[in-house]
């Protein structure tokens, strides 16, 4: 079989029609949080605030997003993702309308949550249409797509944050906050409108004769839970570095080196999730997994070590290399345990674990800095990548999938058999949903 390749995967029929426009409004959703930040900054002049309404959203947008997951599950992404979208833009609208009233602290704050519930989950959606493109005859192109959709991920984080940066610097901060609604909310209209590649909701007696799937219940829940840990740890990566390595250039005199160490980072990521995707690998995810944590554990033990800027910058390079094979393989993974019925659920709660895991480690590498200087806070970094490395052992038997005698990885959800030839006899009965 050729090897796979990403043209011939958008080539698919409705495959570049709903992953287009999802990865255009995820840029959207990433410059959200900080916009709102730095629109509350520009109104209210103290960070205090700033920070206390971007907490507020990123919290909300962490507890609603499988919830909202749940209802597109059960009635369909065109159906639940119009609305979500309109509520997310009226959301965002109060709040943009309290900030220019000069509304007080606790306002903004309910303001932000309001904000954060409403953001939709583009990337989880995108992803849940890719196993149902994929998964009849094409399972083995999934860590491909899932790859895909890492980088279109690492695009948007890398230029949504700086777009509404420039906007704030320039002083249009408003306007920044306003282009993040807008770009989410047109992404996922178009989304919504691609009905032929939307997975089939189970809603009703559907979801009863699949006996209701749960992700926490049953075969799934040790795998997910494992699943839910490894994001909470590279949450905590996540959070511990964006705090570390801007203490480490603050404290070696040159500030103006963070963005090109981010840079860097980013950018080394974006090569390296692009070439995991390139190839077609025999080795299971959860081998994948476990040498892409051993890289992470290696390079934050690295960071220990650094002495300068330019030093920080080279090892970056390697941390920042991990990060999305790591988010692919994830998704590999998930797709892999979790029923097709509650897939885009699966897919958010691993999205609000590692959200909740950046959270808690903004405020503990901060007092670990404060505490012990910058390498204080890349022992926090060392600590979450090597619980990613253990839990990821452990993955080598709670997450295994079985290989095809060509030696390809194909993923098959557990406890699932295979199906049996049907005969004449069994000509009236109808097939079991997959």
């Amino acid at each position: 079989m050729p090897s796979a390749n990403y043209r011939s995967l958008l080539r698919t029929p409705g495959a570049a029609a709903f992953f287009l426009p999802a990865s255009f409004g995820r840029v959207g959703v990433a410059m959200t949080g900080l916009g709102i930040v730095w629109l509350v900054h520009s109104r209210t002049g103290t960070f205090a605030t700033a920070g206390l309404v971007g907490g507020a959203f990123a919290v909300s947008e962490a507890l609603a997003a499988p919830q909202l997951a749940r209802l597109v599950d059960r009635f369909g992404q065109t159906r639940v993702l119009p609305p979500a979208l309109l509520g997310h833009a009226v959301a965002v609208a109060v709040l943009v309308s309290l900030v220019t009233a000069g509304a007080c602290d606790a306002l903004l704050v309910a303001g932000g949550a309001l904000a954060g519930a409403g953001v939709p989950q583009l990337g989880a959606m995108s992803a849940a249409r890719w196993a149902a493109l994929l998964r009849p005859g094409r399972a083995v192109e999934l860590p491909t797509a899932f790859a895909l959709e890492s980088v279109s991920n690492a695009v948007g984080y890398l230029v949504g944050p700086a777009s509404v940066s420039v906007l704030a610097a320039a002083g249009h901060a408003l306007a920044g906050t306003v282009l993040a609604a807008s770009v989410s909310v047109t992404g996922g209209l178009v989304l919504a409108a691609q009905r032929g590649s939307a997975p089939a909701p189970v809603a009703g007696g559907a979801a009863r004769t699949q006996g209701n799937p749960s992700l926490f219940r049953g075969e799934s829940l040790v795998p997910m839970g494992l699943l839910m840990g490894l994001n909470l740890a590279i949450g905590v990566f996540f959070g511990a570095m964006q705090v570390s390595v801007t203490a480490f250039v603050v404290a070696h005199g040159a500030p103006g080196a963070a963005a090109p160490v981010f840079a860097v980072s980013n950018c080394s990521g974006l090569l390296a999730g692009w070439l995991y995707g390139l190839r077609r690998w025999r080795a299971a995810p959860s081998v994948h997994l476990s040498a892409a944590t051993g890289a992470l554990l290696l390079g934050t033990l690295l960071l220990l070590t650094v002495d300068s800027p330019f030093g920080l910058g080279l090892v970056v390079v390697l941390t920042g290399a991990t990060v999305p094979p790591l988010l692919a393989l994830f998704s590999v993974l998930t797709e892999s345990v979790v029923h097709q019925s509650v897939l885009t659920q699966g897919f958010s709660w691993l999205g609000s674990a590692s959200a909740a895991g950046s959270a808690v480690a903004v405020a503990l590498s901060g007092s670990a800095v404060d505490s012990l200087g910058p390498r204080g806070g890349f022992a926090v970094t060392a600590a979450a990548a090597a619980a990613l490395t253990l839990q990821s052992l452990a993955g080598l038997c709670l997450l295994r999938t079985p290989q095809p005698t060509g030696g390809t990885p194909v993923t098959r959800r557990p406890g699932r058999r295979r199906p049996r030839r049907r005969s004449a006899a069994d000509a009236g009965t109808p097939s079991r949903p997959r």
